[in-house]
């Protein structure tokens, strides 16, 4: 116990610092009333200031998704990783910037596809009433789409030319994502007939799920991977550490992700809003992490497995995003642990025919944002039939769409790396360096 002393002393801290804080916000408010700015461009301001930090804090995913997909795979392949990642958030953000996000955002446009042009609109203008409030939107929406792409990464890690990696991203990030996107969020046809995907568990995670399940299938598993018999190998990531880190900065910044998508701190309701998808986001996470680590601790004869759990938290966080605004409390709980027992399925079922994905993206995002898609008419308002058929839609666009990518890649013999080239490492093969020089510049085996 602290003495006396050092509590008191504590507590006058805390006291002081909410009298200054107090103190700031009475001069902020003098400050504004005395400029004579009004109630609406005070709740502007506000309502920018929020999506700016709900931006920041999604673009910090791409930090969450750089560590868990390097750490659940071989230390030969780490650089190659997180290269990608930075490239998913580089080459994404340009090519979203001057023609993905007014395809997904066209005005209007016939319900399937339309183009309002190039780069943010009034940039030219410089509007002070319009202008700010697409460049906030543009940054915020430019997160989501990095998102997408980037799942894509731990699907196909360990095999795939780092050219031809470019080539997926910019294809994903300037036209199959926007235009998916526009169906729902730009007041496309899935947006006319009702369906409800709040914050993108179909739009963003099952997008970028099944387009990673297409590069894994036609990429071909590791090298070692699976036996002839038909039985798996396992090829441990190089740092667990590592990836759970990875995964708590995915937490932190999914509170960006989903209670950002209210898209308004001010207005009837939108406060309560914000606070209560922030919770369901919360209670599934922690749900889902709960339940794959009870499901796998069953399947391996009372030895749970870190790796589940961690997959566990992000189902749970994938299976709230499209409908954390309509459901309960109680509900989310439901949702996330529903969401954790499916990707301890996905994964097993993944291995059983034979399709390596390192990271278990699939699952994840694909198969559990499906889950939540329906989750939204299951325990909210939304119709079943239409989220079934905008769960078929946005499936069957990115599988088909990006394997049409991948198959192209492959046919032009500039897919996946040489067996030599695998087996040493794509750091080395690809880029020339290694993540761990003090092991040797040539690190031939898994799991290293």
């Amino acid at each position: 116990m602290l003495p006396q002393y050092h509590v008191s002393k504590r507590l006058w801290r805390v006291a002081l610092s909410a009298i200054l804080f107090a103190v700031a916000f009475s001069l902020t408010s003098t400050a504004f009333a005395q400029e004579g700015f009004t109630n609406e461009e005070i709740a502007f301001a506000i309502d920018n200031l929020t999506m700016f930090i709900a931006a920041v804090l999604v673009l910090f995913m791409q930090a969450g998704f750089a560590l868990v997909e390097s750490g659940f795979n071989s230390g030969k392949n780490t650089i190659n990783i997180l290269f990608k990642n930075i490239m998913d958030m580089g080459v994404g953000a340009i090519l979203y910037f001057i023609i993905g996000y007014q395809i997904m955002y066209p005005g209007d446009f016939n319900g399937f596809l339309g183009f309002g042009g190039f780069g943010i609109p009034g940039q030219d203008a410089l509007d002070a009433s319009y202008f700010p409030h697409y460049q906030t939107d543009f940054l915020f929406q430019v997160a989501f789409a990095a998102t997408a792409a980037t799942i894509v990464s731990g699907a196909v890690a360990g095999r795939m030319q780092f050219r031809s990696y470019l080539v997926y991203s910019a294809a994903l990030t300037g036209l199959i994502y926007p235009i998916a996107g526009s169906w729902q969020w730009g007041g496309g046809f899935l947006s006319e007939l009702g369906f409800h995907d709040f914050a993108g568990s179909l739009i963003v995670h099952a997008v970028g799920g099944f387009a990673g399940l297409a590069g894994a299938i036609i990429l071909g598993p590791r090298i070692g991977k699976f036996n002839k018999d038909g039985s798996s190998n396992a090829l441990p990531g190089h740092n667990i550490t590592a990836a759970t880190l990875g995964v708590f900065i995915l937490l932190i910044g999914w509170f960006g992700f989903n209670p950002g998508s209210v898209l308004a701190m001010t207005g009837e309701g939108n406060t309560i809003a914000v606070v209560t998808v922030a919770v369901n986001t919360f209670l599934a996470a922690c749900a889902g992490a709960v339940v794959a680590t009870a499901i796998s601790t069953f399947m391996s004869s009372g030895k749970p497995d870190i790796s589940y759990a961690l997959n566990g938290l992000l189902a749970g966080l994938v299976g709230i995003t499209a409908n954390a605004d309509i459901v309960s409390n109680f509900s989310s709980l439901i949702i996330g642990g529903i969401a954790g027992a499916l990707v301890v399925g996905g994964m097993v079922l993944l291995e059983k025919v034979q399709i390596d994905d390192p990271v278990g993206a699939w699952p994840v995002h694909g198969l559990c944002g499906i889950w939540g898609g329906i989750a939204a008419a299951l325990f909210g308002p939304a119709s079943l039939g239409i989220q079934l058929l905008g769960s078929i839609v946005y499936c069957a666009w990115a599988f088909v769409t990006m394997g049409i990518v991948f198959y192209a890649l492959k046919a032009a013999g500039i897919l996946r790396v040489s067996e030599k080239e695998e087996l040493e490492g794509l750091d080395l093969s690809e880029h020339g360096s290694v993540n761990y020089p003090e092991f040797g510049t040539t690190i031939a085996t898994s799991g290293d």
